[in-house]
């Protein structure tokens, strides 16, 4: 474990954004994430903890510690005649977990196929996609609290989870490191085609009969179609995937907005609450395609704000905040990065 200063972070965030970590470090283990936090040099040091880097956008030089998370393993501690629990190190890599366990023919992460980031970050923020969350196959997950260096285990019910969110992003934010997390997976899988285009692409491929009786590879292999037809892949363009949530707004409001645009997307999420697509807010503010330097709004996905090549993260930033902005001044909605800017 060795900390090194003045390191560019270019390739350690999928927006390919050029910025600097006055330190910089990478663990291996919990023990050696201990050992570093109890260290006093580093006592009163910011700290950023960085995983896949898909879900960061750098604004400027980070004045701290990163500490990249490298704790790796894929355990099966548990099992019963319905389920196996599976402790995954926090720096595996998510969507390489989720080719694992349907190897493995474990079911309830093929939904979540192909989001970049890491195992640790999932719970973070409830990761979710096509009907499923993190929520649904969670167990539990160990942290170490930075002040005191100790262990500590969270139940579902402890980490509090809601709609891209958990504690770990309000109360206890900045407080705990992820080190590991425990999903309960399923030995006998129910698949889940109900959401987006999953049966719609399924049914091309294996027929209306196919459907039903798909396999776990079969529902993520059509997720992962899906993902690449609309997501740019960041190797070849910088991106952080989805920039914005999906606001949830009360059903009144709602009703008012389909009173006013014609076809207006929702998802009811509780008898008072519509969850309103920010793809489509966003292309119908007129975003969708549009240019602006060395940034722009993807033209396949208006959720997607992208590095066209040399982008400093100010023009990525003054980019959200203008769609931000347009949106809110034409739908009365305050649409949320889900991305982290730092």
């Amino acid at each position: 474990m060795e900390v090194v200063s003045n390191i560019s972070l270019k390739a350690y965030n999928t927006f390919g954004i050029e910025s600097t970590a006055r330190h910089f470090v990478e663990v291996s283990s919990v023990e050696e994430l201990q050992e570093l936090l109890r260290l006093q040099e580093w006592k009163n040091t910011p700290k950023l903890i960085l995983g896949g880097g898909s879900n960061l956008l750098f604004t400027a030089q980070y004045d701290g510690l990163i500490i990249k998370m490298n704790i790796r393993g894929i355990e099966l501690v548990e099992e019963n005649d319905e389920f196996i629990w599976v402790k995954v190190g926090a720096g595996e890599n998510w969507h390489e977990f989720v080719m694992h366990c349907i190897e493995q023919g474990w079911g309830g992460v093929e939904n979540l196929s192909l989001i970049p980031g890491t195992v640790g970050a999932a719970p973070m923020q409830n990761i979710g996609a096509y009907g499923v969350e993190i929520k649904d196959v969670f167990a539990s997950l160990e942290a170490v609290k930075i002040d005191t260096v100790q262990r500590q285990t969270f139940s579902g019910e402890e980490c509090q989870f809601g709609y891209r969110e958990s504690v770990f992003k309000t109360i206890y934010k900045g407080q705990y490191i992820i080190a590991s997390v425990t999903f309960r997976l399923s030995k006998h899988p129910e698949i889940n085609t109900s959401y987006g285009a999953i049966e719609e692409v399924l049914t091309e491929r294996l027929g209306e009969v196919g459907v039903k009786s798909a396999s776990i590879r079969e529902v993520s292999d059509a997720v992962i179609h899906i993902r690449q037809s609309k997501l740019p892949d960041p190797q070849e363009i910088g991106n952080a995937g989805s920039f914005f949530k999906n606001p949830v707004v009360p059903r009144e409001q709602f009703e008012t907005l389909q009173q006013q645009f014609d076809k207006v997307p929702g998802y009811p999420v509780s008898k008072n609450e519509v969850k309103v697509p920010a793809g489509w807010l966003i292309e119908q503010a007129g975003w969708k395609g549009k240019r602006f330097g060395n940034v722009g709004v993807h033209d396949r996905q208006a959720l997607v704000l992208v590095n066209l090549g040399g982008a400093q993260g100010e023009e990525v930033k003054k980019l959200a905040y203008d769609i931000q902005q347009s949106v809110e001044e034409k739908f009365g909605i305050l649409i949320q990065p889900e991305v982290n800017i730092i």
